[in-house]
């Protein structure tokens, strides 16, 4: 028997997990700025098995285009220096002996234009999410009115509210993706 509340919550929790990966996905999209999690992704071989640099070392940003990683073990140092490299991101560690630095280039608008297309397909893909649960949940609406689960007015109301959850989530990727565009655009 299907219910009303469990398909809404449902379609809730899942659309406010494609939002959670959609801001996950644009915060490793650097903005010129120094943002610790672009080396979210960064592996470094340690004592025999691939670890996240924020397991190995600290990780800070002490001015605004700086990154500063400071291993734990002074040992490590060149192969955090080398995960780092083997990250693709683009950026040149500075190893002093002591800590690594990664100094975030300006962006040129070019650059800007190409980041901020990034930005907008990584939004529509999270905007298709959002319309596969809206699917989901009118399935599951529809099947729970022809079970009889639900009356014919009781599941227009249901689907009227799952258009209602959608677009709300529409706007919040729209928001979030606005918002990324903005900080790429502005620096």
């Amino acid at each position: 028997m299907a219910n009303s509340n469990d398909i809404l919550d449902n379609a809730k929790s899942k659309m406010k997990k494609a939002q959670e990966v959609l801001e996950r996905e644009l915060s490793s999209i650097r903005a010129g700025r120094a943002n610790a999690s672009i080396l979210n992704r960064v592996k470094v071989s340690y004592y025999g098995s691939e670890v996240p640099v924020n397991q190995v070392a600290s990780i800070s940003v002490p001015e605004p285009r700086v990154i500063m990683v400071t291993p734990y073990d002074k040992s490590s140092l060149d192969d955090v220096e080398k995960g780092i490299l083997e990250a693709d991101l683009g950026l040149n560690p500075a190893n002093d002996g002591n800590v690594i630095r990664l100094v975030i280039p300006q962006l040129t608008e070019e650059r800007r234009q190409e980041l901020a297309k990034q930005v907008k397909a990584v939004g529509e893909e999270s905007k298709v999410a959002v319309r596969n649960v809206r699917r989901e949940a009118m399935d599951a609406v529809k099947k729970g009115n022809k079970n009889e689960d639900f009356t014919d007015d009781e599941a227009h109301g249901l689907e009227n509210k799952v258009q209602k959850v959608t677009d709300d989530a529409i706007s919040g990727v729209e928001k979030i993706v606005s918002d990324k565009e903005r900080e790429i655009t502005n620096n």
